[in-house]
């Protein structure tokens, strides 16, 4: 199967993507939504998600549930919380990705951070693999790595970051939302979605972020949190593909969640 191909299993034809991130449990085992996998992915399907980043484990285990979204398996991994989540390391291998049918996988890579030659040349690795078997790759690219302070995630960092993944090789980033967010677009030249980080107390905001990114080129969002654990994961995943792929206003993706 060609990268082309695959690709076209996450990305609609307008070039733009939901992406919903579910791969928290490798670190926070049953956190909140995710205590039974198979009901909240079925409202995840049922509100429009296009694609879905997890782990092997749950893609694995609920096949049935997830399968007609594109898939894209997480590589790597971190500790637990109850010891020392750190910057990770690889869990997983392209052969683990082939078997299990994966669209794309995703690694992440933290330029920055003390140990950023580590996770960048993990990131290298992964895709010379990946593109030798036609696999599209996600670079999810945190300055500073994932407990960063607000000051390491500016817009000249967060370009900064994303641009490092494109000279990779990165089929398109995954990168955290800064204000002047143009200025990463204008200097990326792969696409871009956000990342959602911790759930948001005011899902105005979390909208409005989503909106800012969209309305100056970026092509999506890969979000977890924000939706899976929202009051109705349904209706939340239903209020982020209206902005994604209707152009919806905010006011009208908030009625969504009414």
């Amino acid at each position: 199967m060609s990268t082309t191909r695959r690709l076209n299993r996450i990305f609609r034809p307008d070039g733009r993507a939901l992406i919903v991130a579910f791969d928290h449990g490798m670190i926070d085992g049953p956190a909140k939504g995710m205590e039974q996998p198979g009901a909240t992915l079925e409202k995840i399907v049922a509100g429009g998600a296009d694609a879905l980043l997890t782990t092997y484990g749950t893609a694995r285990r609920f096949a049935k549930e997830i399968a007609s979204l594109g898939l894209i398996m997480r590589m790597d991994g971190g500790g637990t919380k109850l010891g020392d989540m750190g910057q990770g390391g690889l869990f997983y291998t392209i052969d683990d990705a082939l078997r299990l049918g994966a669209d794309a996988v995703a690694v992440s890579a933290f330029p920055g951070a003390p140990d950023e030659a580590e996770s960048l040349e993990r990131l290298a690795d992964v895709i010379g693999e990946a593109h030798a078997w036609g696999i599209p790759v996600m670079g999810e690219m945190v300055p500073g790595g994932f407990d960063s302070p607000a000051e390491m995630r500016t817009a000249e960092s967060v370009s900064i970051a994303a641009r490092v993944g494109a000279e990779l090789g990165s089929d398109w980033m995954k990168i955290p939302y800064a204000e002047g967010f143009e200025q990463v677009v204008e200097g990326c030249y792969v696409p871009v979605v956000i990342l959602g980080g911790a759930k948001k107390g005011s899902e105005r905001v979390m909208l409005e972020n989503i909106k800012g990114a969209l309305d100056v080129g970026a092509v999506g969002v890969a979000i977890g949190r924000n939706i899976f654990q929202a009051e109705d994961p349904q209706a939340m995943t239903a209020a982020v593909a209206a902005l994604i792929h209707d152009d919806a206003s905010i006011d009208e993706a908030m009625e969504f969640l009414k």
